[in-house]
């Protein structure tokens, strides 16, 4: 690829706050509770990227068509993989196309189909629009997106914070996380939390069912969370990650004593022997990479 801002690129990132910011110069979007992803298009070269600098394009294979039919054809676009169903977005859904078999991914690709919600404009043809201010490549990105249609889609944006805080009213539990807000005149700093984002807080008492190891191979990466339904099915709910590292080790020592074999195990489906485990027995990232615990 030769593009004026090449592969890869840390995104930029938001900072929590609790209540909804106001004032001028402030720009409103939608949280989208996807993966987060930076297309770099050069012609007929199409490269997804994950927040976390790696490539996303083995997993959702039905976008790259779509995209070369809809983006500019020399361009760099931030934005989010979501999958839509008719109860909102599934971000379990999303979690399920890391897996290694390629025949797996297309069956759920065929299935489950994905969407690309963009929302900022890196680059376009030789220009890096990184240090121009943000409301120029939103202007820029709808013009890019102009004949835009699904799956690749201009996420929704306002000026008026009465309109943002409905939508974060309205739209909690159909898949949106809450708002995110942008400065009109700032510029993007990659890997910088230089946005803002207000989230819905949900608090609920969780089941530690298993641990990821981390990257590193040091201490505990991310606890798998589980909640029981009212047949006493443990379902999976999400992950606490983001460990400092000081606590990831100090959660080996503690997690020890819990640890057990899968034989038995609730979510025993995960090891890979049944790609055909209910619901309540599927992860996000790869059963092999997990740990069992007793709950």
């Amino acid at each position: 690829m030769r593009l004026p801002v090449a592969p890869p690129v840390a995104p930029m990132l938001a900072k929590l706050a609790r209540e909804l910011p106001t004032g001028e110069g402030l720009l409103y979007e939608p949280k989208w509770d996807g993966f987060r992803c930076l297309v770099f298009r050069d012609g007929d070269e199409l490269l997804l990227q994950s927040r976390n600098e790696r490539p996303l394009d083995r997993y959702f294979p039905e976008l790259p068509e779509p995209l070369r039919d809809r983006l500019p054809s020399r361009c760099v676009v931030d934005g989010e993989i979501v999958i839509a169903t008719g109860h909102g977005l599934d971000f379990d859904l999303l979690s399920l196309r890391i897996h290694p078999a390629a025949s797996r991914v297309a069956k759920l690709a065929a299935e489950t189909p994905a969407s690309y919600v963009a929302f900022d404009l890196l680059a376009e043809d030789d220009e890096d629009l990184r240090g121009v201010a943000f409301g120029e490549r939103r202007r820029r990105l709808e013009a890019a997106l102009a004949r835009a249609r699904p799956p690749v889609l201009l996420t929704p944006a306002t000026t008026d914070p009465a309109v943002a805080a409905d939508w974060f009213e309205r739209f909690e539990g159909a898949g949106l996380d809450g708002v995110v807000v942008k400065a009109l005149d700032g510029a993007y700093r990659p890997g910088e939390r230089a946005m803002v984002k207000v989230k819905h807080q949900r608090s609920a008492d969780c089941a530690v069912a298993g641990f990821r190891w981390h990257k590193d191979g040091e201490g505990v990466g991310s606890l798998l969370l589980g909640l029981y339904d009212r047949r006493g099915v443990l379902h999976h709910v999400g992950v606490a990650a983001g460990l400092p590292e000081r606590l990831r080790r100090a959660l080996l020592d503690d997690v020890e004593p819990y640890r057990v074999g899968l034989a038995g195990h609730p979510w025993a489906g995960w090891s890979g022997a049944d790609p055909q485990a209910p619901p309540a027995g599927r992860m996000p990232g790869g059963p092999s990479r997990w740990n069992a615990a007793r709950t």
